[in-house]
């Protein structure tokens, strides 16, 4: 099968200003200046180029079918918009060639193609046109479009006037009704509520079903693993590693993952901490003792601490907040309910105090760990922020439509009922009658 898209060897390349270059030089800064330059260039002095001159992408060597649903992740900064913006033909690539058969549609920023001053039914065929498509076409669709979008009132009204969120949902309506062969779509789950993100998942998954090829571009893994048949990983403009999306999303997860779930200090004297007690260890870890390269909201957790006594007879309690990565409180806990050591005094060494989180409770994202060590519940022996730093993915089988953020800093699973608690009035009577009659 011949590819959609070819990309061979491409690389681009922008110019970056040198540090050391006035944001406004005057005429006499700019015509010294440029002599320096020339006088390098003819010294044979190539590095100054290097300063100024950065690759966001370099030797990107890739094929994409009919009917792929292609995912590329990274970190900013990666390549990723480099590379849509080439294959959209927004901007040209300093080396190399890409080859697209069929016609593209891309999402790529919010109102991308629309003119500000232009009503809701002019940026439909405006950017109709701008993909190549004939009025008559555009006709074709334009009915589908405006039902997508919801904004049948705001039909005539100038674009500049929606809010973000109507123009996200014209601008994919446009993109994806227009039948391209290629819909390119950088993070449209970033912009919208839950009914929306369901129907642009729909209609992309229609678009692959279609024999059409989906491009996209997300931070949200889940919704990565779940729409895509193939996943790209880019790192500094080049390919890391492509394939099966579950592989690839650990991979790029436990490689990029920059957070402080153990930390250890092994001497004593250097240790967070002062005369009284000094930290030894911190950790988060799945609870079932499974060795995982991320948790998710399905893992249970357990936090332990372990930490020097240097005063023997110390009674001692630690107490633990949880944060968000605002740092916005979600619970606190304490020891006060150990059953070995409460109460009691603690001889000099080194101890180690631990509690569960079960599944199911914490929401996903980032979270921080405030460490306090109480004497006799009162006196406060020891206080650390971020002692622990550690993030909670999102579970790719929880989520099936909709992509977005769960509200709340807690996520647990509670159980639901459902039972019918009266019959009909009369049980000769249909249900359709009996709701008529009310």
């Amino acid at each position: 099968m011949r590819p959609i898209i070819n990309i061979e060897n491409v690389g681009k390349q922008y110019r970056v200003p040198s540090k050391r270059r006035a944001a406004y030089a005057t005429l006499r800064e700019a015509l010294v200046g440029a002599f320096n330059t020339s006088m390098k260039r003819l010294a044979g002095r190539a590095e100054m180029n290097e300063e100024e001159t950065f690759w966001a992408l370099r030797g990107i060597n890739l094929d994409v079918y009919p009917g792929d649903r292609l995912g590329i992740i990274g970190c900013n900064g990666a390549g990723k918009s480099t590379l849509l913006k080439i294959l959209s033909r927004i901007t040209e690539p300093t080396e190399g060639r890409t080859r697209l058969y069929g016609r593209v549609g891309s999402l790529l920023e919010v109102g991308t193609g629309f003119h500000g001053e232009l009503t809701g039914r002019e940026n439909i065929y405006l950017n109709g046109a701008i993909l190549g498509m004939k009025h008559a076409e555009i006709e074709h669709n334009f009915e589908e479009i405006v039902a997508f979008a919801e904004i049948g009132r705001f039909l005539d009204t100038p674009v500049k006037r929606f809010s973000t969120g109507m123009y996200m949902r014209l601008a994919f309506a446009v993109a994806a009704h227009l039948q391209p062969e290629i819909l390119i779509v950088d993070e449209v789950l970033a912009v919208g509520d839950a009914a929306f993100q369901k129907k642009c998942l729909g209609k992309m998954s229609e678009v692959s079903r279609d024999g059409r090829t989906v491009i996209f571009v997300s931070h949200n893994m889940a919704a990565v693993q779940n729409l895509c048949s193939r996943v790209v990983w880019l790192a500094g403009g080049r390919i890391v590693q492509e394939g099966d999306p579950s592989r690839v999303v650990s991979d790029y997860l436990r490689t990029t993952l920059t957070t402080m779930s153990q930390q250890t200090w092994n001497d004593p004297s250097t240790a967070p901490g002062n005369d009284r007690v000094r930290i030894h260890r911190a950790a988060v870890l799945p609870a079932n003792g499974m060795l995982q390269d991320h948790v998710t909201v399905r893992t249970p957790l357990r936090v332990e601490f372990e930490y020097w006594n240097l005063r023997p007879g110390a009674q001692l309690n630690l107490s633990v907040v949880v944060r968000t990565e605002e740092g916005s409180p979600i619970f606190s806990t304490a020891s006060f309910r150990e059953p070995e050591w409460h109460g009691k005094p603690f001889p000099a060494g080194l101890f180690r105090s631990s509690f569960e989180i079960p599944a199911d409770l914490l929401n996903d994202g980032v979270h921080r760990v405030q460490l306090d060590i109480r004497r006799n519940e009162r006196d406060l022996v020891f206080h650390m922020d971020d002692i622990l730093v550690f993030d909670v993915l999102d579970a790719v089988e929880e989520r099936t439509a909709w992509f977005g953020k769960w509200i709340g800093t807690v996520r647990p699973q509670l159980e639901w009922q459902t039972g019918l608690i009266e019959d009909p009035l009369r049980p000769d009577i249909p249900i359709r009658d009996v709701i008529s009659m009310l």
